[in-house]
Order: structure tokens, then C-alpha cells, then sequence
């Protein structure tokens, strides 16, 4: 009697489960341990109490940084499944710039439900369905969340990239850089594009020296290098008319490499001569649309200017700054509103910008040049980052650069959206409850979804020293209670109303979070094979 029953039963629960070969699994399980290894490499760098930490690379420079798209950046991964997070961290750099911890982390821990519901035998493709429904119907309660915000309320936008800065090296900074980074994107916001913010609009010039109180927005250009001082020329020239020159001021070289043989020192002469008259041409041809201050570009074939050319140019009263980066002419043609010159016989005056001050500036241990006052300046802005050292000007440029990002995405979308830890408590709260209505296996992913979640708040509670199942639970009591704002004050230890206490996020942070993490995680399950091509 008992045998026909044992022959029926592995046929039924062969239709009903999901037999892999081993094969398989340990490919992915080796991927998700991978990937959930990297995930926690990150992770206590997580929020406003979270660890820094040292890189050191190779050629042996230090870099200290919060900022997990550095982190992960500068890591050296080699297994294919853990570079997809490294990945993953990047695109949130690019697609929103703050948050690039959350995602990976978030992605750790769906790797870490999905690793359960698949030893449970629930087929990946089911796991993978359900996680993009999740993720869909995660934005969709995010977006009820969210509160407008107007780009006039400068105090909203201030208290969002504050947040952002909160979590760095530099948080004491905070009351500074964020003003400083509002009024910058601000202030290239173009009024034909309004949602539009291109952030290379903005130039962060670094010089050592000072601490961080002394970083400052400058409206204009500041040149990190000092006037050539060739023989007394000017340093300080008001009503400057500034021309951006791509050619060079030194006699002409020949294109090949080859020699000339001057026999006689009258014929040494007449070259000397006639190169002096060559340069002199050229430097009337300068002054005579009254041009008064040189940017000249680097150059590669020849030295950009002679002893001999700065000479006269200081002679006629030019102010020169030579060695304009390649790169940078772009920015500064579009601030002074100007057209580079590519060529002596095409200098006209109505190519060159007009500004109200040309004048070096001594900081620190360097000089550097400021250009202010300029007329029909271009939408563009500089800031100049200050530090005592290295380490610290560098991670104050990466977290100006986030705080910069998170004010765009509020210029981009404009919701704010409250942080702490509480958005999240309330999708795990709202997806668990939507997992009951969802039948099949379909629920039980949901629900493992809504769990993962949790990992944030988790985390940021132990990252700050407190308990974190206490804080965590309690955070659900609070959200069923309907506080949908409750999240972690980390600064008292306790929960309180976080968008009271002006912590805040843009909703874009937190929906493309959500919704890269699944995606990548997504692509994880799906590999069951690698194959390695010699």
C-alpha cells in the first residue's frame, strides 16, 4: 500500500517545486554571497553616524570618504556579480548623485531574501516577477508620500541638501555649503529649460589653505595660477576686456623637425629681427581693438608665449594667464561670453568678453586669479573650496558634488520626501499589507520585498549606537499608528517626526533607490551560468 504512495509523491512535488541542478545553485549563490559581500563592505558607512573610510590605493595616495560610489569605486572587485554593485552605485551617482550607499545596500538585502526564497525552491524567474511588481507599486506609495516643493522656497531646498551633508566628513560645514550649493545650481537654472540643470555648469576650484569656513561662491572665474610676472606686467586691470586665444604669441616653428644652418651673424641677426617683428605685429594687432587681459591656452607644438613675446605684452600693459586648460575653454567662453580666437588675423573686438575686474589674489600659499564683474555673464558659477588639507578639500568637493546633485533633483522632481528611514518603514509597512491581498507565490516574494526594506532604518539605528530591533519595531508601531513621517532622529536616539526636524530627501533619490536595486538584483537571479572565455 505504501509504496504506490512514495512513487507518486516526488512527481507531484516535481511539478509543484522548482528542481535546479547543482550546479546552478552554487553559481548563484556564489554570485548573491559576492554581491551581499560588497553590500556589507559599505554599509556602516550609512547615514549621518556612519564610518569613513581610508582607501588606500596603489600608487599610494589616501583617499577618506562616506561616499559609497567612491568606496566602491576605488575597491578592487574582481567577481563579475559583485561588479554589477559596483555598477549599480555608479548609476545612482549618475541618475540622481546622493544615495549611492542606500542602493547598494538595499540591494544587499533583496539578494539576501531572494537567497532564502530560492533554497525554499521558489523559481527565479517567479522571484524576479514579483520583485518588479514590488518595485513598481513602491514608487507608486512613495509618490503618495511625497510633499511639492517650489524652487522659491529656498528654505525647503536648503534643508534637503543639508541632509545630503549631513552624512559626510564635512557635516559641521553643513549651515555653509548647503546655502552654497542651492544658490549655485540656482543660479544656473536656465529660465527657457527650467528643469534642466547641467552641472558642469558649475566649476569647484580647489586650493589648499584656510579651513572649509573659507569656501565661498564666486560669481565670475577664478584662475588657479598665478599672472606671468615676465618683466612688470600689470596684476590688477579694471574694465578688462579679456580675449580667450588659442593661437600662440612666439615666432613660427617649422612643422617637422629639421635644422638650420646660419653661417654668418648677420644672417643670426635678421632671424632675431624678423622674429621681433613677427611678435610686435602680432601684439599690435592685440592692442589695436583694446584688449587689455590674455587667456592663453595650453599648447603642445610650442611654447604658448616667449621671454620675448611676455616682454612686450607687459610693455603694452596686457595682463597674461597662461596655460588655459584645454577643457576649461569651454566654461570660460561660455562665463564671459566670448569666442575663442583661434587665429591672429580673426582678432576682432567683438570677440572678445568685458569684465569689470581683473585682479590676482594671494591665498593661502598660492595666487590665484578672480575675474568678477563680468558683463552679460554667461549662466555659470564657480566655487572655490578651501581645506587645510588635502584629504579634507577632497571630501568637501565630493560632498559638494552630492549636495549639488540633490538640489538638482529637486529641480528635476519636484517632491521632497521625508528621510530618517522613515519612507522605507512605511513600503515595508504598505507592501506587507498589499502581500496578504496577493495570492500564491507571488505574496510570499512581496513580502520578503517589504522585509528587506527594513534593512535601512536597521542599519542607520546600528550605525548611530542604538538598538536596532527596539528602534526598528517601534518604528512599525509608530507607522501603524499612521505616522507616516516617523523615522530616526539619530542626533536625540529616539523617533520623532523626521520632516519636523528638516530631514528631508528628494523623492528621485529614494524612487531610482528603489527601482535600480531591484533591477540589479533582478539581473543577479537571473545568471545561472558564468562562462569564462580565455
Amino acid at each position: 500500500m505504501s509504496a504506490p504512495a512514495v512513487a507518486s509523491q516526488p512527481r507531484s512535488s516535481k511539478t509543484e517545486s522548482y528542481v535546479d541542478n547543482k550546479r546552478k545553485d552554487d553559481i548563484r549563490q556564489a554570485n548573491i554571497l559576492a554581491a551581499r559581500s560588497v553590500a556589507d563592505a559599505v554599509r556602516t558607512s550609512l547615514g549621518p553616524k556612519g564610518m569613513d573610510k581610508m582607501i588606500s590605493t596603489a600608487s599610494g595616495e589616501v583617499i577618506i570618504t562616506n561616499d559609497g560610489a567612491t568606496i566602491l569605486n576605488k575597491m578592487e572587485v574582481l567577481q563579475p556579480a559583485a561588479k554589477m554593485l559596483v555598477e549599480l552605485s555608479k548609476s545612482q551617482d549618475a541618475a540622481a548623485g546622493d544615495g549611492t550607499t542606500t542602493v547598494v545596500v538595499i540591494a544587499g538585502a533583496l539578494l539576501k531574501q531572494c537567497f532564502t526564497l530560492l533554497s525554499n525552491g521558489i523559481h527565479p524567474t517567479v522571484i524576479s516577477d514579483s520583485l518588479h511588481k514590488a518595485a513598481l507599486k513602491a514608487v507608486d506609495v512613495l509618490t503618495a508620500m511625497a510633499v511639492p516643493v517650489e524652487l522659491s522656497d529656498r528654505e525647503s531646498l536648503i534643508k534637503s541638501a543639508s541632509t545630503s551633508l549631513n552624512s559626510k566628513v564635512v557635516s559641521q560645514y553643513s549651515t555653509l555649503l548647503a546655502p552654497l550649493a542651492v544658490d549655485a545650481v540656482l543660479s544656473v537654472v536656465d529660465p527657457a529649460k527650467p528643469d534642466l540643470v547641467d552641472l558642469r555648469d558649475i566649476r569647484i576650484v580647489k586650493k589648499l589653505g584656510g579651513t572649509v569656513d573659507d569656501t565661498e561662491l564666486v560669481k565670475g572665474l577664478v584662475f588657479d595660477k598665478k599672472v606671468s610676472h615676465a618683466s612688470g606686467g600689470p596684476t590688477r586691470v579694471e574694465n578688462a576686456k579679456i580675449a580667450v586665444i588659442q593661437f600662440q604669441i612666439s615666432p613660427p616653428k617649422t612643422d617637422i623637425e629639421q635644422s638650420i644652418v646660419v653661417s654668418d651673424y648677420t644672417q643670426m641677426d635678421r632671424i632675431l629681427k624678423e622674429e621681433r617683428n613677427y611678435i610686435l605685429g602680432m601684439i599690435k594687432k592685440i592692442k589695436a581693438t583694446g584688449c587689455n587681459v590674455l587667456l592663453i591656452q595650453k599648447s603642445i607644438l610650442r611654447d604658448a608665449v616667449t621671454d620675448l613675446s611676455l616682454h612686450y605684452l607687459a610693455k603694452s600693459k596686457i595682463l597674461v594667464i597662461k596655460d588655459v586648460e584645454r577643457d576649461e575653454i569651454e566654461f570660460i567662453t561660455k562665463t564671459l561670453n566670448c569666442l575663442p580666437i583661434a587665429n591672429i588675423d580673426h582678432f576682432r573686438a567683438e570677440k572678445l568678453g568685458y569684465a569689470d575686474l581683473v585682479e590676482e589674489v594671494s591665498l593661502g600659499d598660492g595666487k590665484i586669479v578672480k575675474i568678477t564683474g563680468i558683463k552679460d555673464m554667461g549662466r555659470t558659477t564657480t566655487v572655490l573650496v578651501r581645506g587645510s588639507n588635502q584629504l579634507v578639500i577632497d571630501e568637501a568637493e565630493r560632498s559638494l558634488h552630492d549636495a549639488l546633485c540633490v538640489v538638482r533633483c529637486l529641480v528635476n522632481k519636484r517632491f521632497l520626501i521625508a528621510g530618517g528611514g522613515a519612507p522605507e518603514i512605511e513600503l515595508s509597512r504598505q507592501l506587507g499589507a498589499w502581500a496578504k491581498v496577493l495570492h500564491g507565490m507571488e505574496g510570499y516574494c512581496v513580502r520578503s520585498f517589504a522585509e528587506a526594506l527594513e534593512v535601512i532604518p536597521y542599519t542607520l539605528a546600528e550605525n548611530a549606537g542604538l538598538n536596532p530591533i527596539v528602534i526598528v519595531t517601534e518604528l512599525r508601531n509608530r507607522h501603524a499608528q499612521g505616522e507616516i513621517n516617523a523615522g530616526i532622529n539619530v542626533r536625540k536616539g529616539q523617533i520623532t517626526n523626521i520632516l519636523e526636524e528638516n530631514v528631508v530627501q528628494p523623492l528621485l533619490v529614494s524612487t531610482s533607490a528603489i527601482t535600480l536595486a531591484t533591477e540589479c538584483v533582478r539581473m543577479i537571479l537571473k545568471i545561472d551560468d558564468i562562462v569564462t572565455v580565455r
